[in-house]
């Protein structure tokens, strides 16, 4: 894949030892990003938004732009490793965690394929097939790209929230 602005949720609704509140968990993952070799163009806003799933605590959830050039698989082990880094443990779906990143979106590129999109099971699927009904990825996403379309669907983040927001 050539270098594509690549979408980065980022979520925390637990607190770390060193940086504190998931707020700082947040911020301080931003930083992090930087020294993983990746140039952040856009950071959006933190939100505190409700847990989804059995969590019981509030999360702190934002999204950057990051400029990449290697291929996707190597930047979601770059994340996952950042996030075991953390503190997250693995294999623990819907837990509280310090960190989650999640790659959203790679410009155009779809992941597996257009064909497959919504029903792949891969670990890697980009545009994340969540993005859509997310609410705590969408309007962070509207901060730093609300005219990013989506390449499949073939609408844009403002469309898609507004979609959102109406279910």
């Amino acid at each position: 894949m050539r270098s594509a602005t690549v979408l980065i949720a980022l979520g925390s609704n637990k607190p770390h030892h060193r940086y504190g509140p998931p707020h700082s968990v947040v911020r301080a993952a931003i930083a992090a990003l930087g020294e993983l070799g990746l140039k952040v163009t856009a950071v959006s806003r933190i939100r505190t938004t409700a847990p989804v799933g059995p969590s019981s605590r509030s999360y702190a959830n934002a999204a950057v732009a990051v400029t990449h050039a290697p291929a996707l698989p190597k930047l979601l082990h770059k994340l996952k490793a950042l996030e075991v880094a953390f503190g997250r443990r693995p294999g623990r779906r819907w837990a509280a965690r310090v960190l989650d990143l999640d790659i959203i979106a790679a410009g155009d590129a779809v992941l597996p394929s257009r064909l497959r999109w919504r029903t792949a099971h891969e670990r890697l699927v980009v545009p994340h097939p969540g993005l859509t009904t997310r609410r705590f990825v969408l309007d962070p996403l509207a901060d730093i790209a609300p005219d990013w379309r989506h390449p499949v669907l073939g609408l844009t983040v403002r469309q898609l929230r507004a979609r959102a927001m109406k279910a």
